[in-house]
């Protein structure tokens, strides 16, 4: 993201497509390949020990057919990286890290491709064996978007991915889960210290729009949208943590969430992630009907996360996750994909369903 840019990215990939689609979980598959995250930094401790694997993951939900991939900067921090003795400016180039990490994987994956390597399903979920393709751009009116051509000259059924970065809530950096319950106990500013720098690496690295994600209350969501006027030409798109289907985890009603932030024009979408999948279709309904704003939904499986453990629990719903998005489209989502807890293979059931 430039200081040149004045394009609403989501709002671009929207006009071409009726839904776009999300990653998964970042953590989960970094598990999966042997990382351990038991750590205040969770999973930016790849970011210092092993960052290959960041590509790999990303790379896994490009092929799967996401259309975006969130950056592992969720829980980096200056101020969490203090903590490991690492100085601020080592902090923010490890954070500027996850932008080239993530545009890397997207670059690596595009170029597949282009070159027809991805783009149908394999019997994994992914997407792959596209037929022969080129890549072209296309200018139309305010806005110029890679696309890529089939053969016949027929659009494939995917944008070019773009690159957002996680801005993750205060409570991520206190390691305690108070990103569920949301009541810090502290001013605007020292949100406002907490969260510039980081929102400012982000941006300078190249990110296309930041996400702010897993906000628990309406006090850090608006520090969050006044630091982000701070960046004229930068979007976020903004999305809270649940306490139940009807308002978010500090107890503020939706609708009033809605209704506050749904005039501001650097705010790209509204909506929730990191929430169990049976209350979705019921708090999507009521933020479409309180905002004209795009409404983002990204649930995790359904399984309980105990904070002091730092462990799941419970029975995941993930497998049910494409046909739950029929009913969260039908209320009002238009940008779909997973948090904790769920998957490349889900994602690619999802991108198979709306992109078919």
């Amino acid at each position: 993201m430039t200081q040149a840019q004045q394009t609403n990215p989501i709002e671009q990939i929207l006009r071409e497509h009726p839904v776009m689609i999300l990653d998964g979980a970042l953590a989960t598959e970094l598990e999966q390949h042997g990382c351990d995250l038991d750590d205040p930094l969770w999973s930016a401790r790849v970011l210092l020990e092993n960052p290959d694997v960041i590509v790999q993951v990303h790379a896994d939900y490009f092929r799967s057919g996401a259309d975006c991939a969130i950056t592992s900067s969720y829980q980096a921090t200056v101020d969490g990286f203090s903590m490991r003795g690492i100085d601020e400016q080592a902090a923010l180039e490890l954070i500027r890290k996850t932008v080239e990490l993530a545009a890397q994987a997207r670059d690596d994956v595009w170029a597949e491709v282009q070159s027809g390597l991805v783009g149908r399903e394999s019997s994994t979920g992914q997407l792959v064996e596209a037929p022969s393709v080129r890549a072209e751009t296309v200018e139309n009116e305010e806005h110029i978007t890679d696309r890529t051509v089939d053969r016949e000259g027929d659009y494939l059924l995917r944008p070019r991915p773009i690159i957002v970065g996680s801005v993750g809530p205060y409570g991520a950096y206190l390691a305690d889960g108070s990103e569920y319950v949301g009541h810090y106990g502290v001013s605007d500013e020292t949100l406002s210290v907490f969260h510039r720098p980081r929102m400012a690496a982000l941006i300078e690295a190249g990110a296309d729009i930041l996400a702010f994600e897993t906000i628990p209350s309406l006090q850090e969501a608006r520090v969050l949208v006044d630091l982000l006027k701070e960046f004229p030409h930068a979007y976020a798109w903004l999305s809270f943590s649940l306490k139940d289907g009807t308002s978010i985890s500090e107890g503020t009603p939706l609708e009033v969430c809605a209704q506050t932030f749904g005039s501001e024009p650097q705010v790209a979408a509204i909506g929730l992630n990191c929430a169990p999948m049976e209350v979705v279709t019921e708090a999507v309904g009521i933020l479409s009907r309180a905002s004209d704003k795009p409404v983002i939904v990204y649930p995790n499986s359904g399984e309980v996360y105990d904070a002091a453990t730092k462990t799941w629990s419970g029975q995941g719903t993930c497998g049910s996750m494409s046909d739950a998005s029929e009913q969260w489209v039908a209320a009002g989502a238009q940008i779909i994909g997973g948090c904790c807890r769920t998957t490349p293979h889900q994602i690619g059931e999802l991108a198979k369903k709306w992109r078919s």
